[in-house]
């Protein structure tokens, strides 16, 4: 260590030189870039799982860009995985930088990960975790990034180890753990002095509390210590004392502790194994902070990331940086209010006693001068800089999956880039283009691999057109991983993946939906599979209400298949079979039901009802007289007593916007259904039945049911008016908010306000008027002018229908 002696530097302790880092910590990144560079060792080692020793030399790749992970899975189960991810402000990465830099071997001495995935697997647990199963990952750790168990949680019946940073911090008298940290390491100017002070001091300090809580060692972390030992040892037998070692602060005091090879390798012996697989995958700043579930032990990626990339005067360049972002949000910030945010942050760091103003006290100088107090633009300052969207990149040599190659052509085949901020995408399917992103999409989607999720349409509702919210996730590459054990592309393993869920399937309407996801894919080899497994299981299963849960996605696939040109022959043979059980099981199946039933029921019935309307139209179907049918079924189901009358209001409310029924027949029918006799809370169950789902317009523009309602409302008895009274506020809850005002107005006019002049209404529906009021009437007429375009002031004096008439005309 020529350097370390030339430079006048006190090395910590004597044999290898043992850095002792926060992972992801800027202040720790830099010591070690300081420190390396006064000892120039010969040899650098570092925490991490020996197998990525052939992939570090990607590191020096110029498409490699962090932050990126070590992503280690099992070859037989691609499912159980590990990450070990880094930043460009990550003390590792910074070490592995300057060992390529310098020519200088570098090796990762961590348990090696085939031992790590194979102990869940031992243990029965996912605790080789991915964020998927609910794991921390590689790095993650609750001991705020300085010590923590990779590839995974321990097991929950080990004991919980201490939290380093917060005994530090509270044993100085700090109340935030971060502030102490940042105040300690972050603010500390990086080389000034002595470059190992600081590693001489967190050995101290952790040797210290692994003293006080040595009943709570964990025995993996004893396993994991012991291979580093063993891995120290044998670098320094290769390469002397120029043996540097960057690890977590926790271990070192372990790895200084004298102990036998035999002792070690006996802590080692009998460990299980499974072959795995390494490569390297992008990462994100957000997967990094503690809110996205992985326990990096960091909240402000973003933040640190500043603090490490900038040369100077952070705080000038933060608020800087946090101006330009409101100022693209159109929020008004000058310089002036920079100038200010600064001197706030300072002074407010003076206060606290701070040698610096760290992110708390630029948090609170934002949200004074910036924000004018509001939480709202800073929480998006909090978003998008303080934890950030940063997606990393690794170089097309990075070893991968034949299943992730053939995804990345055709990413860029489609000119589909992964990003990591969420974004939404219009597809038109007219166009081949978008039709080839639609299909990888959802071959995708039946994999696993969730980078798109559909959503509604802002545009046109046809079936030529897709909107997609795409938001690429770190984690995705473990089920594209796992994905790859159905296939080497897309296509084949989206096929045979298909095939299996079909012949897996135990519910009707899981494999009506799979059919469907089968046609969007356009997976012609695996629909014969899934449609003759359809047949099966639709032949056998007599329960109406999985039967009506069927048949949409049958429908939905024929209008797929229809803009798709895919032959969809035998689903249309299918859904007509389905159709017609339906129609025989339904009116049986709807007696006698009870009030949560007949809840469950009702939105099967409109269900069917809105496939029958498309199967109809759809001419694959061969069957014209199934819409005939269908209203044949739902008159039934209107005149049957023994009927709940929620599933009874719902059938007459069917047929009349079918056309199928008058408003006289449908004015009697709820007569009958709010006469005296009919017991109040069937009556109300009705009439729900009746105007729920946007059935507000309806009495808005017909007053005589609007009046039988308001009439049966207000002969309902006292004592049975608060039974009533929930299910009449759910139904009328649901309605926009001016329908319910217009529909307040039109009762609160009462008997003989409903219009023709003073006389009032002298016959029909008691409340409302059968004349027009001619003056209201007349008072629309400039407006519709004016918006039509019409400036004919002659015609103002003619009645108001021959007015409209005419402006129809």
């Amino acid at each position: 260590m020529r350097g370390a002696e030339e430079s006048g530097s006190r090395r910590p302790g004597a044999g290898p030189l043992l850095l002792g880092v926060r992972h992801h910590g800027p202040g720790s990144a830099r010591a070690v870039r300081a420190a390396l560079e006064a000892a120039r060792p010969r040899a650098v080692l570092i925490e991490g799982p020996p197998e990525a020793d052939a992939l570090i030399p990607l590191a020096a790749d110029r498409d490699m860009r962090p932050p990126v992970a070590l992503l280690a899975h099992a070859v037989d189960e691609p499912g159980r995985s590990a990450f070990w991810p880094l930043a460009g402000f990550s003390p590792e990465w910074v070490a592995v930088r300057w060992a390529l830099e310098h020519d200088v071997p570098a090796r990762f001495i961590d348990l090696p990960a085939t031992h790590t995935l194979a102990w869940g697997l031992a243990q029965g647990r996912e605790d080789a975790g991915t964020p998927a199963d609910g794991g921390a990952d590689a790095e993650g750790s609750a001991v705020e990034g300085i010590a923590e168990p990779p590839a995974g949680a321990c097991p929950p019946e080990t004991a919980v180890r201490v939290d380093p940073l917060a005994a530090l911090a509270e044993a100085a008298v700090y109340d935030d753990p971060e502030r102490w940290w940042e105040d300690v390491v972050e603010h500390r100017g990086a080389g000034e002095g002595d470059a190992f002070a600081p590693f001489l001091v967190l050995e101290e300090a952790m040797g210290a509390l692994r003293e006080a809580y040595d009943s709570g060692e964990d025995h993996r972390d004893l396993v994991r210590e012991a291979h580093m030992r063993l891995q120290v040892h044998a670098a320094q037998r290769e390469f002397g004392d120029g043996v540097a070692v960057v690890c977590g602060a926790w271990h070192v005091p372990a790895l200084r502790r004298k102990a036998t090879v035999a002792a070690d390798r006996a802590l080692l012996k009998g460990l299980p194994k499974v072959k795995a697989d390494m490569t390297w995958v992008p990462w994100t700043h957000r997967r990094l902070s503690r809110a996205s579930g992985y326990g990096a032990g960091i909240d402000s990626p973003g933040w640190y990331a500043h603090l490490f990339d900038v040369p100077d005067r952070p705080v000038e360049r933060w608020l800087t940086k946090v101006a330009g972002l409101l100022r693209e949000e159109d929020r008004m910030v000058s310089s002036a209010h920079v100038i200010e945010a600064v001197r706030l942050a300072g002074t407010l760091a003076a206060m606290r006693g701070r040698p610096l103003a760290g992110l708390s006290e630029t948090t609170d100088a934002v949200r004074a001068v910036m924000c004018d107090g509001s939480d709202v633009p800073l929480a998006l300052v909090h978003d998008r800089l303080v934890v950030g969207d940063v997606l990393g990149a690794v170089p097309e040599a990075a070893p991968a999956v034949p299943l992730q190659r053939d995804l990345a052509r055709q990413q860029r085949r489609l000119r589909l880039k992964p990003e990591a901020l969420e974004r939404e995408l219009e597809l038109d399917l007219r166009k081949e283009t978008d039709a080839g992103r639609s299909r990888l999409l959802h071959r995708l989607r039946l994999l696993g691999v969730g980078w798109g999720e559909p959503t509604a349409s802002r545009g046109s509702t046809g079936t030529f057109r897709e909107t997609w919210r795409l938001c690429w996730e770190p984690e995705l590459s473990v089920r594209v991983a796992e994905a790859g054990v159905w296939g080497t592309t897309v296509l084949a393993a989206a096929t045979v993946r298909a095939e299996s869920d079909a012949v897996a399937a135990r519910a009707l309407a899981e494999v009506t939906a799979l059919a469907e996801h089968c046609l969007l894919a356009e997976l012609p080899d695996a629909l014969p599979v899934v449609m003759r497994v359809l047949a099966d299981r639709a032949a056998l299963d007599a329960d109406v209400g999985h039967l009506a849960q069927a048949l949409p996605a049958l429908v939905r696939s024929l209008r797929y298949g229809d803009v798709r040109g895919t032959d969809t022959g035998a689903l249309a043979g299918v859904a007509a079979g389905l159709a017609e059980r339906i129609f025989v099981g339904l009116p049986p199946a709807c007696v006698a039901l009870d009030a949560d039933a007949a809840e469950e029921m009702r939105p099967h019935v409109d269900a069917v009802h809105g496939a029958i309307a498309l199967l109809g139209d759809t001419p694959q179907a061969g069957h014209g007289d199934l819409r005939a049918r269908w209203h044949s079924v739902l008159r039934t189901l209107s005149g049957r007593d023994t009927v709940p009358g929620v599933l009874r209001g719902r059938a007459v409310r069917l047929l009349l916007d079918d056309g199928e029924v008058e408003q006289e027949q449908v004015a009697r029918l709820m007569g009958l259904a709010l006469s005296p006799g009919t017991p109040p809370a069937d009556a109300a169950a009705w009439i729900e039945g009746f105007v729920g789902g946007g059935g507000g317009m309806l009495l808005v523009h017909d007053e005589r049911l609007l009046g039988l309602v308001d009439a049966w409302l207000t002969g309902v008895p006292a004592q049975a008016f608060t039974d009533v009274l929930p299910l009449l506020r759910r139904t009328f809850s649901a309605y926009e908010p001016g329908v319910r005002r217009t529909l307040g107005e039109l009762v609160g006019r009462g008997p003989g306000q409903g219009g023709g002049g003073a006389g009032g209404s002298t016959g029909g529906v008691p409340g409302f008027a059968e004349e027009l009021d001619q003056e209201r009437a007349d008072a629309v007429l400039p407006v519709l002018r004016l918006l039509l375009g019409l400036d004919d002031p002659g015609r103002g004096g003619e009645k108001p229908g021959n007015e409209l008439a005419g402006v129809a005309g």
